[in-house]
């Protein structure tokens, strides 16, 4: 079995505790995560071999980043060193009718400082069969940007499978630039793309579209349009979200492979212990699925579905779900009895 490559940044994570306010907040709960370190440790977690890139800073917060890595069996030889800071976020987590809300304190990290040319992507990826991204790396800086788009082009040239989560957060692109001008060459090279139909026309600059995930007529349409305009597309992705409120969340997905339209299943999640994490808690599902049957997509989309949903019940960003646990909700079995 080949192994998965992923990079981006890992942050430390401070969290409200029992749904409080940050004004309200006496101390915070300290985690880690980050959208491509969170989808390799799913992947890791469900038996795939799995190396996570970045750059940390020489200090004993970025020691106890890398300790995290370790913890979870994700191989961390290539990450690198560098810059002051580890970049954090603060999250108020949200309840009822009140969302979730994120504060990014990241500017100046060692990640968002990283330089072009700072790793060898031939080297690192020179074992890999895939390689995963975000938007949220070229979103922290031009220079990340910059370095990503290096990983891309190393991994297209091997012959790697690439997959990107577009991940759009309006709140990182303070830069300079938009995502219309740095996610289209990016996105060129992508095999697989998960992300709304609207965020992935609007990130290639292209006229803004309003998808309705229920016509089987005019999906195939628009998503033929979106493997025109990146020619090495062979499969994309969404997952439906139907929000009631912040702690009852309806999840589903949608996949498209040039030919088919995929559906699964709406899945109820009620109540939500923790949302965030739960996309990339879909994406690493997908991955899995991918790298072990590439023909069946339909089985793919319903283990992402899964993943997602269980993420929901999981404190902090990462998702420690187990592959019995997503096969039991699969087969229908969303009892939560107790295993004994």
């Amino acid at each position: 079995m080949g192994k998965v490559v992923t990079f981006g940044e890992i942050m430390l994570r401070l969290s409200t505790e029992r749904h409080l306010r940050f004004s309200q907040a006496n101390f915070f709960a300290a985690s880690y995560g980050g959208g491509e370190f969170n989808v390799a440790v799913s992947l890791a977690n469900y038996g795939i071999p799995t190396a996570f890139v970045t750059r940390l800073p020489d200090n004993e917060i970025g020691a106890c980043a890398l300790k995290e890595m370790r913890k979870f069996n994700v191989e961390t030889t290539n990450v690198i060193y560098g810059g002051d800071r580890l970049g954090i976020y603060y999250l108020e987590t949200g309840a009822g009718t009140r969302g979730s809300n994120v504060v990014y304190d990241r500017a100046n990290s060692s990640m968002a400082t990283i330089q072009k040319g700072a790793i060898d992507w031939k080297a690192v990826l020179k074992d890999a069969t895939w390689f995963h991204w975000s938007g949220i790396t070229p979103a922290i800086s031009e220079s990340a940007a910059q370095e990503c788009l290096e990983a891309v082009k190393a991994a297209h040239e091997l012959g790697i499978t690439i997959s990107s989560d577009l991940n759009y957060r309006s709140k990182l692109w303070q830069y300079g630039k938009s995502p219309k001008e740095v996610m289209p060459e990016l996105l060129k090279y992508s095999n697989v793309i998960l992300g709304d139909l609207d965020t992935a026309f609007f990130m290639l600059g292209q006229d803004k579209v309003n998808p309705n995930y229920q016509d089987e007529k005019s999906l195939p349409v628009l998503y033929d349009k979106l493997f025109e305009i990146c020619p090495n597309l062979n499969t994309a992705a969404t997952t439906l979200r139907y929000s009631i409120s912040a702690s009852h969340q309806q999840i589903g997905g949608v996949l498209y492979d040039g030919k088919r339209l995929l559906t699964a299943d709406i899945k109820d999640v009620t109540p939500v212990v923790d949302r965030v994490g739960s996309g990339d808690a879909f994406m690493g599902g997908l991955i899995y699925g991918l790298v072990n049957d590439s023909n069946d997509k339909k089985r793919a989309l319903d283990i992402a579905v899964a993943a997602c949903c269980l993420k929901h019940t999981i404190s902090g960003d990462i998702n420690l779900t187990t592959l019995d646990e997503i096969e039991k909700l699969i087969s229908g079995d969303a009892s939560g009895k107790v295993s004994r």
